[in-house]
């Protein structure tokens, strides 16, 4: 019933202790995303299997699957009580599903299906790697069954304490600022050939520009659909211009193209910002997000942390946008009841590397530190301050991920990542201008 993908070791002496990979949402197939990463694991495909599990409620596993949204017309795909009706529609269609019992999606549960899929293929220990909602898994797993694992891999650490709709709105605004405090500081050398390139020069008024845009919401505003290319008319509210603001920024690359779109947003051109945030979902395998599974998982896990003590306050622009919208999906989704040991850390028994990058907006270091300080001397935290969610797919940052996971016993931990540290923010996205007809003197 569990649907598992092994990509089997080159080597004809392989070792025992197999590499998992354990995919993030919560809501994405790991076997729907095993392409994408196999080129990055391949020094450590010469000696180890390479497993992928879809997590039940996930791919083929008892999939909880919603329609995609991606081809409904803007109004309707934006409008919260349209996508709340929907919600609720998919909820009774999949609650008819011989495995409809949507209280029984739990991570805890689903990691006993991991140790099973372990025991199965007769593997003696796994080498954990877990990106964003990945790393919840894997430190799951290490909790229940700590004697099955050999070292663990933790990429945008999104612990299970830290409550997912609270903390967006806090990091997704640091993120943000730190994106317009670098803006304002890339002025160049003042001349007229620099206004061009740098972002301080050519949109000197970015700040002030976020906050009218803000300010002036909601509005009507006439834009190109993304995917269909159709031209529309929509209602912009306040919330769907913050996830469309959140969205680039889990990419730096994307990022530096946001400048660009809040100056023609600000302009009454908000087509290029819609599209920008449409790109993070551009491909088959991370736009498909089994919401049901999505939904099970935080309703069950994160909605009784979100008023606890000691998170950050809300971001100043996000406010409480992302905890109102899930309390209102949670308000009527099914829910199952979650053992508090799910939220306490361990010590680790095994090296663990935690990997965050300082421009992320969803799981930024200040996660990764304290999950680090809980798990001990066992733990390795490291930070490379320009990357966004996601540093394993960086550059040499795989061969570092290679070395600590095939480094003899005693050997893992202390990896040097000097090589990914320095790499810089991308500079300015500047929109190319059209070329002026031949004979044209302007």
């Amino acid at each position: 019933d569990i649907h598992y993908l092994v990509v089997p070791a080159m080597a004809r002496n392989k070792r025992s202790d197999a590499v998992l990979l354990l995919a993030g949402g919560p809501g994405q197939s790991a076997i729907s995303v095993a392409p994408m990463l196999l080129p990055g694991l391949a020094r450590l495909n010469n000696q180890r299997d390479l497993v992928f599990i879809d997590q039940r409620g996930t791919g083929k596993s008892a999939p909880l699957q919603c329609p995609d949204e991606k081809a409904l017309p803007l109004q309707d795909a934006m409008n919260s009580q349209h996508q709340l009706a929907r919600l609720r529609a998919c909820m009774a269609s999949l609650q008819r599903l011989p495995h409809g019992d949507l209280r029984q999606y739990t991570t805890t549960l689903a990691m006993q299906d991991v140790e099973a899929v372990r025991a199965h293929l007769g593997y003696t220990q796994w080498n954990l790697i877990g990106a964003s909602y990945g790393t919840r898994a894997a430190l799951e797993y290490q909790r229940q069954f700590p004697s099955s694992v050999r070292r663990t891999v933790l990429d945008g650490v999104a612990p299970a304490d830290m409550a997912l709709p609270v903390s967006f709105s806090a990091d997704g605004q640091a993120a943000l600022e730190a994106l317009l405090k670098a803006c304002e500081a890339d002025v160049g050398s003042g001349t007229s050939a620099d206004a061009s390139v740098h972002c301080g020069t050519r949109m000197p008024r970015l700040r002030q520009e976020w906050q009218e845009l803000l300010a002036d919401l909601p509005r009507t505003v006439q834009v190109t659909h993304p995917m269909t290319g159709a031209s529309e008319s929509l209602t912009l509210e306040r919330d769907t211009l913050l996830r469309a603001v959140r969205l680039p920024l889990y990419m730096p690359v994307l990022a530096s193209a946001l400048p660009e779109a809040i100056h023609a947003a600000a302009q009454g051109r908000f087509t290029p910002l819609l599209g920008l945030s449409s790109t993070m979902g551009s491909s088959k395998a991370t736009r498909l997000l089994f919401m049901g599974m999505h939904f099970s998982v935080v309703c069950a896990e994160d909605m009784p942390r979100l008023d606890a003590p000691g998170h950050l306050p809300a971001g100043a622009d996000f406010g409480d946008s992302d905890a109102r919208w899930y309390r209102s999906v949670c308000g009527f989704w099914p829910r199952a009841a979650v053992d508090p040991a799910f939220y306490t850390l361990p010590r680790a028994v095994s090296p663990v590397l935690l990997l965050s990058g300082g421009a992320d907006p969803a799981t930024p270091p200040r996660h990764g530190e304290r999950v680090a300080q809980a798990l001990g001397a066992q733990a390795q935290h490291v930070v490379i301050p320009q990357a966004g969610h996601g540093v394993m797919q960086l550059g040499c940052m795989r061969e570092v991920v290679a070395r600590f996971i095939t480094a003899p016993d005693g050997q893992a931990l202390g990896q040097d990542v000097r090589c990914a540290s320095g790499i810089p923010r991308p500079t300015v996205f500047v929109p190319t201008q059209p070329r002026a007809a031949s004979g044209d003197a302007s």
